[in-house]
């Protein structure tokens, strides 16, 4: 495990934390059973074969 030779700064330390960031999903505009319904996009396919339920 990496361990730091040195302290780092709590502005360096904030600086890095805050440029890391979870990007959110694509979403996709599905039609299923009639109504449009926005999902993932890795989920199409399954919610179109009827694989996955959707919650109203």
């Amino acid at each position: 495990m990496a361990v730091p030779k040195r302290k780092m700064s709590r502005s360096n330390t904030r600086t890095r934390r805050s440029a890391w960031k979870a990007k959110l999903t694509p979403l996709d505009s599905v039609t299923v059973d009639g109504r449009q319904v926005r999902i993932p996009r890795k989920l199409t396919k399954a919610y179109q074969k009827g694989l996955l339920d959707i919650e109203s």
